[in-house]
């Protein structure tokens, strides 16, 4: 008897403390990233991805004017990584592409692996030198919510 093909299991990375950089408000947000990364499906990847990109433009709002408030050395660098991301990931979903299962996983890998180098590495520099600079406890960040435009725009700070 012939098995069916086996479907790869998902790529999935869980949140781990291991990843907190110790400013709650950002440690809190990259958990629910990691989250929302790991319901990337395809029979609901629309909705998600929406869901998604909205709380990355949210998170990097926050995260940024965390950095700029605080005079952040790197913050102009780091300014330049998110317009990276948000260029990559724009050019990935403007690819006109169906998505598969094969597409979905491919995006769920991309982003885990994003998050994880960049928190790893340059958010955890801002945390450190955060605290060093301003102690353990950074203010919560709110950003008044601008008109409704496209996850794009609002991923580039066009919104």
């Amino acid at each position: 008897m012939t098995e069916a093909p086996k479907t790869p299991a998902p790529f999935v990375v869980a949140w781990r403390d291991g990843f907190k950089i110790n400013v709650p408000q950002v440690d809190r947000e990259h958990m629910h990233l990691f989250e929302l990364v790991k319901a990337l499906e395809l029979a609901s990847i629309e909705a998600t991805v929406d869901e998604l990109l909205d709380y990355v433009v949210t998170h990097f709002t926050h995260e940024q004017k965390l950095m700029e408030d605080s005079r952040y050395p790197g913050f102009a660098d780091h300014l330049k990584l998110h317009e990276a991301f948000a260029a990559t990931v724009a050019d990935f979903l403007g690819s006109g592409e169906a998505w598969s299962e094969e597409r979905v996983q491919e995006l769920r890998r991309f982003l885990n692996k994003w998050l994880i180098g960049h928190i790893m590495t340059h958010d955890l520099r801002f945390g450190n030198w955060y605290r060093e600079h301003h102690g353990d406890a950074p203010p919560e960040v709110v950003v008044a919510p601008k008109k409704k435009v496209g996850w794009f725009d609002r991923l580039l700070g066009r919104g």
